[in-house]
């Protein structure tokens, strides 16, 4: 035991020490929202440079008004194709609207012309244009007043609260689950893959330059694979640490310079009701702080670090018992496939199926089973997760670890010494068979 947790101080230290590991932990929470702003920064300019562009309108059928935008202003001066079409070459136009003698029934034909490729944007501000119109036209066909229907038509918000076993009630808010879970799942799909790869190449090059038939001569193959994993793992676990503090410090810090209220601050005004009224959008903003404040954050991060840590430790060894099989980078390419592929489904998973709808059959399964359960658990936990699936997902991970650790060892013992030769599938699952 000893000597492994030697090797876990040295993996840790020889990381931890390196200044790229302190640039990244320390610039990586500044770097994100810093780009974030810059492109805010760079859109609000443009926006406010950009010239209104002026889109001629021929309509055929004299029933369509398209209302003007702060980006697009449109126009009808009674002219034909030929005349409009020259217009926009000579710049006088950024583009023309044809709109045809069209049955509204089937309304096809009209086309838009324009020296360049329009933007989403602007097709979707056309054809949600044309389409109100269009509807608009037809109920008055009918005989219906638009503007009738349009005061008859409501918003409706419904607010989302679940009932616990002891009829407790805790009001919760899809979008913040989703965005809970998505970052969660996409955080240990990226740690799993990097530090995972840190351990490969880590293998590899003392296994190239013959460090590790020095460190074998003192210690056990699989003490010296168990070390490197966990230390690796407890560098990123570090890193993560630092990240969520830094991140809560600078958000704070950020918040009170630019004389924003603190979470907590906003709560308790949202509580009076008197200042609620006086808000017009108070009620909104209280229902969001109210789900923020009902999540819990420390269930949260310490499910975060188990399975951070359980994922990471059962693909750490993948990892591993590939870069002692093989003597450069390239030739791990043909054995990353099997590894990859359930880290590929877990993370499919989660945007197909997780987050769309985290207590179907398949989200079940894919939280349970250990080499998918890391990125769909994390992605189902915001919505709530019955203990006894939590367990149950929790456990088999634990014994996931245990197994591929132990099949990654046998692959190490032997292959961590050969030098020379090409590995193949047959081979590896000939060192497997070795009871040695």
């Amino acid at each position: 035991m000893n000597k492994i947790l030697l090797v876990i101080q040295r993996e840790y230290l020889a990381r931890v020490k390196k200044k790229s590991f302190l640039i990244a932990t320390l610039l990586t929470p500044l770097i994100f929202p810093a780009i974030m702003g810059v492109f805010v920064w760079i859109a609000m300019e443009e926006k406010g440079n950009q010239s209104l562009r002026i889109i001629e309108v021929i309509d055929e059928t004299d029933l369509f008004f398209i209302e003007s935008s702060e980006q697009y202003a449109f126009t009808s001066s009674g002219v034909d194709l030929d005349a409009a079409k020259k217009m926009v070459q000579d710049g006088n136009r950024y583009g023309f609207l044809h709109i045809p003698k069209i049955d509204l029934k089937n309304p096809a034909g009209i086309q838009y012309y324009g020296l360049e490729n329009p933007s989403m944007s602007l097709m979707g501000y056309l054809e949600g244009s044309l389409k109100r119109k269009i509807e608009d036209q037809k109920l008055y066909d009918q005989g219906i007043d638009p503007k009738v229907l349009r005061e008859i038509r409501s918003d409706v918000s419904i607010q989302s609260i679940t009932l616990g076993e002891q009829g407790e009630e805790k009001i919760n808010n899809a979008t913040v689950n989703y965005a809970l879970g998505f970052l969660s799942g996409i955080l240990i799909y990226i740690f799993i893959f990097v530090y995972g790869n840190q351990i490969m190449q880590g293998v590899i090059e003392e296994k190239s330059t013959r460090i590790v038939e020095i460190l074998v001569s003192s210690l056990k193959p699989f003490q010296l694979m168990l070390g490197k994993i966990v230390g690796i793992g407890a560098v990123g676990l570090t890193q993560f640490l630092i990240w969520v503090v830094l991140i809560g410090t600078l958000s704070s810090v950020v918040m009170g310079v630019l004389g924003m209220p603190m979470p907590q601050q906003q709560a308790m005004e949202m509580a009076n009701p008197e200042l609620a009224q006086a808000s017009p959008d108070s009620s909104e903003l209280a229902d969001m702080l109210l789900v923020i404040g009902g999540i819990d954050f420390a269930a949260l991060v310490g499910s975060f670090i188990i399975y951070f840590l359980g994922g990471y430790l059962l693909y750490g060894a993948l990892f591993a018992a590939i870069g002692s099989a093989v003597d450069s980078p390239s030739d791990a390419q043909q054995f990353m496939l099997p590894v990859t592929i359930p880290l590929i489904v877990a993370y499919m998973g989660l945007f197909v199926f997780v987050l769309q709808d985290p207590t179907s059959t398949v989200s079940f399964w894919l939280s349970i089973i250990p080499l998918t359960s890391p990125i769909a658990m994390m992605g189902r936990i915001s919505y709530g997760v019955p203990f006894w699936e939590l367990a149950l997902s929790m456990g088999l991970l634990i014994g996931g670890f245990l197994f591929t650790t132990w099949l990654a060892g046998k692959i190490y013992r032997i292959g961590i010494l050969m030098h020379g030769t090409k590995p193949s599938y047959k081979m590896m699952w000939k060192w497997l068979k070795s009871s040695q």
